[in-house]
């Protein structure tokens, strides 16, 4: 993973604006390889690493 990758993060999908092999996770910081990608907020415009860190971003926005 040498190349931080910029998305426009998209309902069901993402579009590469600029190439690259992972994204950051807005929560924990950690790299996430593209092809891991499931998990992100499409009106944010943010990744998540895991469920874990997508449940807290939601949890921050309800309170």
């Amino acid at each position: 993973m040498n190349k931080l990758a910029k998305l426009k993060y998209l309902p069901n999908n993402f579009d590469i604006i600029e190439e690259g092999d992972y994204v950051i996770c807005a929560i924990s910081g950690k790299k996430i390889p593209l092809k891991n990608l499931n998990y992100w907020n499409v009106d944010e415009q943010e990744a998540y690493f895991s469920y874990v860190e997508a449940s807290i971003k939601k949890e921050k926005n309800i309170k």
